[in-house]
């Protein structure tokens, strides 16, 4: 099951509550999703999910307690339904607000004419008070 690994992100010892990080690989509806507690954040291939919730909301947990001071977030996204689209602008929403991050880039990477991707990111981009966009172009995979 999808969720699993996101559940067992975190780890109790001695009464403290650690981070751990977060691996998941990509599925025909769900995207690769590599979370690292030194604030490197990459997500992966298309979101198809039928509950969101379900996929998104383990990962917006984790994000609230991000404890570090710069976060390099790269997305790689070959498309998004309208609810993991808005997920998605949740996950980035909550680093944005996040008051001990200092330094948020974001690496929107999208294939080469695919204008709606990133229309996308450029929207999400807006409505970030904090997030520094970084926009690169890739070829399609033959």
């Amino acid at each position: 099951m999808i969720l699993l690994p996101v559940i067992s992100v975190y780890l109790s010892r001695k009464n403290n509550l650690m981070m751990q990080n977060v691996n998941i690989s990509a599925t025909s509806s769900t995207p690769q999703v590599k979370f690292e507690t030194n604030g490197n954040l990459f997500l992966k291939g298309r979101s198809i999910i039928l509950d969101v919730d379900l996929f998104y909301q383990p990962l917006c947990d984790w994000l609230y307690q991000l404890q570090t001071t710069a976060v390099r977030f790269t997305l790689e996204v070959d498309y998004l339904n309208s609810s993991s689209s808005k997920k998605i602008l949740e996950l980035l929403k909550i680093i944005d607000v996040n008051n001990n991050v200092k330094d948020f880039d974001v690496y929107w990477r999208f294939e080469t004419d695919d204008e709606d991707i990133l229309e996308t990111g450029q929207i999400f981009e807006e409505r970030l008070r904090k997030a520094r966009f970084f926009y690169k172009e890739y070829a399609e995979a033959s």
